[in-house]
């Protein structure tokens, strides 16, 4: 009897472990999953929503306003330049609640767009008030 409690509770860790959650977004294709599951992100932090992103975000600024929100894209802004225009329009927009202290000029030179850890550190707790996905890659 001890033995099968074992088995079972091994079986039970091994499971758990190796069953981890998939994220929404797999690849930038999958972009507009967001918008469709938008209500599950509403009035969560942001830090909630970019964890549902696999693909790496390359680029990405702030933008004050009323509301704030960023733009995120999955494309260097030399890759934009190569790309043609109707292939550069898969853009990610998430509103805020809060204000944004973005300022271009207090970032690094030459990484103005680029999105870090630190800002997932900076804005991830900024509250989500809208979606929007704009385009396809």
């Amino acid at each position: 009897m001890k033995n099968i409690l074992k088995i079972l509770a091994i079986l039970f860790l091994l499971i758990n472990y190796s069953c981890k959650a998939q994220q929404m977004v797999q690849t930038p294709n999958d972009a507009h999953k967001l918008k469709t599951n938008e209500q599950q992100f509403i009035n969560k932090p942001l830090k909630d929503l970019l964890k549902e992103i696999k693909p790496e975000i390359k680029t990405a600024y702030g933008t004050l306003g009323d509301p704030s929100y960023f733009s995120f894209r999955f494309i260097d802004s030399e890759e934009i330049k190569r790309r043609p225009i109707e292939n550069n329009s898969l853009g990610l927009y998430f509103y805020v609640k809060e204000p944004i202290d973005w300022d271009f000029t207090k970032r690094p030179t030459g990484k103005e767009y680029f999105w870090t850890k630190e800002d997932v550190e900076k804005y991830g707790n900024l509250t989500v008030i809208r979606i929007k996905v704009i385009g396809k890659d």
